[in-house]
């Protein structure tokens, strides 16, 4: 009967320490090996079979992942807030790292995290990318509105537009030469960064995205950015048990601290995923206005608190609304129109009755 071996690997940009330990805990193997796919493929030929391996969620995890995927018997990606034992110890290096790493896989003690199929990842980049962008391009305006401005500069809304910002240029003389140049190259990274919107089409279009995403887009408030992002931040659903796990992962639930029957309740968690988040609640803001049941939820709930918090709670209806889109695998249906349809089957089924008696 072959044993499984245990490996932990330490992951660095350039090395990437490892320690193989069989079910005892006793180290078979251990050291460093580069960060490359042709050194991992010698290192995997000298391995004892089977093997199963553990590492820590970094920049550089994924494409590890995916390498090594193929070869091995399971492959688990660790939470990296949650391994405490090695961020407390008091001697620490890349090999103990991967030591404390395999025997937290061997001992069935890992707080493993989801590993996104790799065509999500894929996806999942090109939608971060795009918010790269924009933040670019917001940045960009804010300083040439910042450089008008600390000069003395008059202008009106249309600021950012082609023709108008032109038009400034040319004949504004109170444009000061000294600012000419840092104006035109702010607007030329403006035009060269206003290519996220062919980003967001490419998803949009993409075969693996398109139904999910027009069946998201069908509950208020849910447009062509939040859509993409649930999809793709979230992945598959299934994974969450229950609405509250997924309104945890969205960071739209605070901390809670309790000891000796006293339980505190503290703000919004940091733990979460903080793209869904920025998405979710730029959606719930607009969501009232387009929906009746989403603004009864928001009035209730500013009458308890402040804006604030209704807008989360119109964020965690949100949620619970797209688990259930993507678990069903249907359009929305608003509240008013539901009950609309079962009252006119009830009517049909009682005239049908009625038929029958006579």
């Amino acid at each position: 009967m072959t044993t499984m071996n245990y490996i932990g690997l330490d992951v660095h940009k350039k090395t990437i320490s490892y320690c193989v330990k069989d079910v005892s805990g006793r180290i078979q193997q251990e050291g460093k090996v580069g960060s490359t796919r042709r050194e991992l493929d010698c290192w995997m030929k000298t391995l004892p079979q089977p093997w199963t391996v553990a590492m820590e969620a970094t920049i550089f995890s994924s494409w590890i992942y995916d390498h090594l995927l193929p070869h091995a018997a399971q492959i688990k990606v660790a939470h990296p807030l949650m391994l405490r034992a090695i961020a407390a110890a008091k001697k620490k290096n890349d090999q103990i790292d991967a030591s404390k790493i395999g025997d937290c896989l061997r001992c069935d003690f890992l707080p493993e995290c989801h590993m996104m199929p790799a065509e999500i990842r894929d996806r999942r980049r090109t939608l971060r990318y795009r918010h790269l962008l924009v933040w670019q391009i917001v940045q960009m305006k804010n300083r040439v509105s910042g450089l008008l401005m600390e000069t003395g500069v008059e202008y009106n809304k249309r600021l950012h537009k082609v023709s108008y910002f032109r038009e400034l240029l040319s004949a504004n003389e109170e444009v000061h030469p000294s600012i000419r140049p840092l104006l035109k190259l702010s607007r030329e990274t403006i035009k060269r960064c206003s290519t996220e919107y062919a980003l967001v089409s490419s998803l949009q279009r993409d075969p693996m995205l398109a139904d999910r995403i027009k069946r998201l887009k069908t509950i208020p408030g849910v447009g062509p950015i939040t859509a993409p992002t649930w999809a793709l931040e979230i992945g598959d659903v299934s994974r969450f048990r229950s609405i509250k796990q997924a309104i945890s992962y969205c960071g739209l639930c605070r901390d809670e601290r309790s000891s000796a029957d006293k339980a505190m309740r503290m703000p919004l968690s940091k733990q979460r995923n903080k793209h869904i988040q920025r998405a979710l609640v730029g959606a719930a803001k607009l969501a009232p206005r387009l929906s009746h049941e989403f603004a009864a939820i928001y009035d209730k709930e500013k009458q308890k608190g402040n804006g604030n918090r209704a807008t989360l709670a119109v964020a965690r209806k949100m949620v619970a609304y797209l688990l259930a889109v993507d678990r069903q695998q249907r359009d929305f249906v608003p509240a008013e129109d539901s009950l609309r349809i079962v009252s006119g089957l009830a009517e049909n089924t009682n005239s049908i009755f009625c038929e029958d008696s006579t």
